[in-house]
C-alpha cells in the first residue's frame, strides 16, 4: 500500500503575476484515506487520495437576501482553479504511480460551471496519457464509494462536492480520527486530520484519537524533506495498530484506551 511515506507533493502552478496574493492562500486540499491494520471496517486494503479545489465554489461566500425570504447563494467555478486543481492532481498521479485519475462533478444539471471544471480536467488529462481519467456524478460518487470503493485511486473535485467525498473516505477507513490531509498553497502549506468534523461531543474526556493528526505530521515532515523523521513517526503509528493490543488504542477504534495510552505508545516507538 502506498502510505504517507510514498508521497511526493507537487508545488502549485502561478499562472499569472496577478495570482501572487495566492501565495498566503491555501488553493487545494489533499485527503488520504487508508485502511489500517487491526481497525474493522467493511473494505479492507483502501487507499483513496482526493484532491479538492479549496478557494471557490460554494464556499465563495457570496450570498445575499434578495427579498424578504429569499436568499441567493452564487457558486463561481473559474478556469484558472479548475485547470490549477486538475494539474495538481495529475501531477500528483504520475508523481506517486497512481493508475486513474475520477473527476467528481455535477455537469449534467449545472452544466456551465461544472461543466468547465470538467472542461479543464479534460485538458489536463490529455497531457497524461498513461493514466486512466473518468468521471462520474457526484450523487453516484457516494454510492460507489460505499459500495465498490477499490475503484476509487485519484480524486479530483470541486470544492464542496471534495468535503462531502472525502468524508465519506474518512468514514469508510476508521472515522475522522484516522485519516490524514493538508491544504497546500504556493509557498504555504497547513496540514491537518482530512475529516472536518471537531468531535466536540467528546472534548476534555481524553479519548480523542491522535492517529489522523500524528499521520498528517508524517506528511507535513516529508513536504518538509525530513524524510526520515516522517518514516519514524509513521512506522511508529503502524506498529502501534500491528501490535493488536486494545489496551492503548482509543475507543472509537475499538479499544479500551485514551489519547494518553497512545501517545505514550507512539513515543515509545520512536
Amino acid at each position: 500500500m502506498n502510505l504517507v511515506h510514498g508521497f511526493t507533493l507537487p508545488g502549485i502552478p502561478v499562472r499569472h503575476k496577478d495570482l501572487d496574493i495566492e501565495v498566503i492562500r491555501l488553493a487545494l486540499n489533499l485527503v488520504h484515506g487508508f485502511t489500517l491494520p487491526g481497525i474493522p471496517v467493511r473494505h479492507e486494503d483502501l487507499d483513496i487520495v482526493v484532491i479538492r479545489e479549496n478557494l471557490e465554489g460554494e464556499y465563495s461566500g457570496l450570498e445575499h437576501e434578495v427579498v424578504d425570504g429569499v436568499v441567493e447563494s452564487l457558486k463561481v467555478i473559474t478556469e484558472e482553479r479548475s485547470l490549477r486543481t486538475a494539474e495538481y492532481a495529475f501531477e500528483f498521479a504520475f508523481l506517486n504511480n497512481r493508475r486513474r485519475v475520477t473527476a467528481v462533478h455535477k455537469a449534467n444539471i449545472m452544466k456551465k460551471g461544472d461543466g468547465m471544471f470538467l472542461k479543464a480536467c479534460k485538458e489536463v488529462a490529455s497531457r497524461y496519457p498513461n493514466i486512466e481519467y473518468t468521471e462520474m456524478i457526484v450523487d453516484n460518487t457516494c454510492m460507489q464509494l460505499v459500495s465498490r470503493p477499490h475503484q476509487f485511486d485519484v480524486m479530483v473535485t470541486p470544492n464542496l462536492y471534495g468535503n462531502l467525498v472525502a468524508n465519506i473516505v474518512a468514514g469508510l477507513c476508521g472515522g475522522n480520527g484516522i485519516v490524514p490531509g493538508g491544504n497546500i498553497g504556493t509557498d504555504v502549506a497547513v496540514f491537518e486530520q482530512g475529516a472536518r468534523h471537531v468531535s466536540k461531543k467528546i472534548a476534555g474526556q481524553g479519548i480523542a484519537n491522535p492517529t489522523a493528526l500524528l499521520l498528517a505530521t508524517s506528511m507535513m515532515l516529508r513536504h518538509l524533506q525530513l524524510h526520515s523523521f516522517s518514516d519514524r513517526l509513521e512506522a511508529a503509528v503502524m506498529e502501534t495498530f500491528l501490535s493488536g493490543d486494545k489496551s492503548v488504542l482509543t475507543p472509537d477504534v475499538g479499544g479500551s484506551g485514551n489519547t494518553q495510552t497512545f501517545t505514550d505508545a507512539i513515543c515509545e516507538k520512536l
